[in-house]
């Protein structure tokens, strides 16, 4: 496990400390690595005094596995996330956006952990929803994507990041920063969501979990948020006027805010 975690970048910021003496790990969605937290979350929580871990999971950012990015499964990425909870001083609480909400999900069918915050996350049933909503947006790229086995062409564009990741009010320029950024995707992995290898809900122990959505995101829908909630037996909340990418979005003090205020009241 030690060797493997050492193939994967971790960026990690602040320390446990008393107050919050659980970690937080951040689990990045498809075509994003641990960067996209440490824009602004990974600051702003370890201010707050908490230890922050950001791994790119393998084939992301400058983790290994990038040559065999195409065929990366779900359970793969399930396996980086173990692997770095087993060097934990503590157990954590798991922050998951859109995929990684659902490899948190996954993680969660076989490990514990102290809490889950699910931010846009694919829900429990699947990524049918949000492939359906993509096909129809963007038809060429879509069919390209299939073509080539690559998830690449959805985001080769800024125009297209731009639509599929965020709302109107987020600057162009930083768009194109993020869309720089950003790169292909497991296709292996989109099928796992797809069908292959879906949530097992039943055998995801109950713990504290947060399910937040975002009101303008084009990729998951509300109905799959109010379906995340539901599933887990809890209240989902949704932010106005922000896109799919609510870390990076304007409103992510809002994001980043809510989420302190409930693990405060969780007391981690």
């Amino acid at each position: 496990a030690a060797e493997e975690l050492r193939m994967l970048e971790v960026i990690v910021k602040g320390a446990v400390t008393e107050a919050h003496p659980a970690p937080l790990v951040f689990v990045h969605g498809a075509w994003h690595g641990g960067w996209c937290w440490d824009e602004h979350l990974l600051d702003y929580f370890a201010d707050l005094g908490y230890a922050c871990y950001a791994p790119s999971l393998r084939g992301h950012g400058a983790s290994s596995g990038g040559e065999r990015l195409r065929w990366h499964r779900v359970a793969d990425y399930v396996r980086d996330l173990a692997d770095l909870v087993d060097q934990l001083p503590a157990s954590p609480v798991l922050i998951g956006h859109s995929m990684g909400g659902f490899v948190v999900q996954k993680y969660l069918e076989h490990h514990r952990a102290e809490g889950a915050v699910l931010l846009a996350s694919v829900p429990p049933t699947g990524a049918v929803g949000a492939t359906v909503r993509i096909a129809r947006r963007h038809p060429v790229q879509f069919v390209k994507a299939n073509a080539m086995l690559s998830l690449a062409p959805l985001v080769a564009t800024p125009e297209l990041v731009h639509h599929l990741f965020f709302s109107a009010a987020t600057a162009h320029t930083d768009v194109d920063r993020y869309q720089r950024r950003m790169q292909d995707e497991s296709y292996r992995a989109f099928l796992d969501m797809l069908v292959l290898d879906r949530v097992k809900s039943s055998r995801v122990a109950p713990i504290p979990m947060l399910v937040l959505g975002a009101d303008a995101d084009t990729i998951i829908s509300r109905r799959d948020v109010r379906q995340t909630a539901a599933t887990y037996g809890v209240k989902p909340e949704f932010f106005a006027d922000t896109g799919h990418d609510l870390m990076l979005e304007p409103q992510w003090p809002k994001v980043a805010q809510r989420i302190a205020e409930w693990l405060a009241a969780q007391s981690f």
